[in-house]
């Protein structure tokens, strides 16, 4: 099968989940490098890129799987089981705790989350991507892209002006709060809110359009896909001025910016393993295969490390002060250290099922 033939998607997707795994495991938030934090709200940092990144390529994995396939009702069974499950394992790392009774107080669960919003834009994109052509498909994008920034600009909440600030009267942190009282990230939004799941169905819809370049017979893709990054970028940039990047609202710049240096970096990688056929990044191909299990097993295992009680601390704390914590390095080193070694844990994971032949599909 050709998504099987294209080693850079593969590798682009496990370098992704693995970056994922990185940031989201430090030996303490309290120590962290900049670039692996979020940016605090308005523009970006290499970690804003991680979560849109895998949104791209779940957009490039749909051309691969459906551009020949035939439709039939068990291709709608399956998207939909699919999302279903992703929404549940989401679902379920929200709510889980490792004492009885084993779930959070109702109150406390949070209902949007990662694999929920994985599992809600694969929904409509493959949706919209087996029912339409690629031309109307680009006019979606644009209605969702266009259509977010006048909602977000024009629409005024509870007889105030819209603001894109963290506020009351913004209508992405608004609409959350309506709809999920107590049951967001932080009290007042979420970053894998409701509204902002609109914009994020295009940020994997741009990831489509790549894909179908990937599986067409146009010479000199890595052109094409290094022309289509910056022309996102540049768009992306001035479209800033009056949409600023936002990672937490997933603004129609966020998108673009974003789609932009995927498209810029799978180009690069593209061009090195399969164009010049230069052999490198199979940990990442390894870890690729088995993405979303190891997203899902690194969060799982971190909230339990997290629950364990070590003393006066957890499992996850006692490990990082006393193998990671030393006089000689920077706590922000240690922190980074830590990380590194989930990250190669991770990696071995991911290395053991691809030997065994262990694909779960989820």
């Amino acid at each position: 099968m050709i998504k099987d033939r294209i080693l850079s998607v593969d590798i682009f997707r496990g370098a992704t989940i693995l970056l994922m795994v990185l940031v989201n495991t430090p030996g303490t938030w309290s120590n962290v490098y900049g670039p692996f934090l979020h940016a605090d709200w308005h523009g970006y940092t290499p970690t804003d890129l991680v979560f849109p990144f895998f949104l791209f390529i779940v957009g490039t994995s749909i051309a691969f799987s459906y551009k020949d396939r035939k439709i039939d009702a068990k291709t709608y069974q399956k998207i939909v089981v699919r999302t279903l499950k992703l929404i549940v394992l989401g679902l379920f790392l929200g709510a889980f705790l490792i004492y009885f009774p084993f779930i959070k107080k109702f109150s406390d669960i949070r209902f949007p989350g990662v694999l929920q919003r994985i599992g809600v834009v694969f929904f409509f994109a493959a949706i919209l991507f087996i029912n339409l052509s690629w031309k109307k498909l680009i006019g979606v994008t644009a209605i969702l892209l266009i259509g977010y920034w006048l909602l977000m600009t024009f629409i005024p909440v509870e007889g105030m002006a819209s603001t894109l600030d963290r506020a009351p009267n913004n209508l992405a942190n608004w609409l959350d709060v309506q709809v999920f009282g107590s049951h967001n990230y932080k009290a007042d939004y979420d970053p894998e809110g409701l509204l902002s799941t609109i914009p994020s169905i295009a940020s994997s819809l741009l990831g489509v359009f790549t894909g179908l370049i990937l599986t067409s017979k146009q010479e000199k893709k890595a052109t094409l896909l290094m022309g289509l990054g910056g022309s996102f970028l540049i768009i992306g940039q001035i479209w800033d001025i009056v949409f600023p990047i936002n990672k937490a609202l997933w603004t129609s710049s966020f998108v673009l910016v974003t789609a932009g240096w995927a498209n810029l970096i799978l180009a690069l990688i593209y061009y090195l393993t399969d164009v010049k056929k230069i052999e490198f990044g199979s940990i990442f191909r390894y870890a690729g295969a088995n993405a979303i299990v190891i997203y899902f097993l690194s969060s799982f295992i971190s909230k339990v490390m997290g629950q364990i009680k070590v003393g006066d601390t957890s499992l996850h704390g006692w490990l990082f002060q006393k193998i990671y914590v030393h006089d000689f390095l920077a706590l922000e080193t240690s922190s980074l250290l830590y990380a590194l070694s989930v990250v190669l844990f991770y990696s071995l994971v991911g290395y053991f099922l691809y030997q065994k032949n262990i694909f779960i599909k989820v």
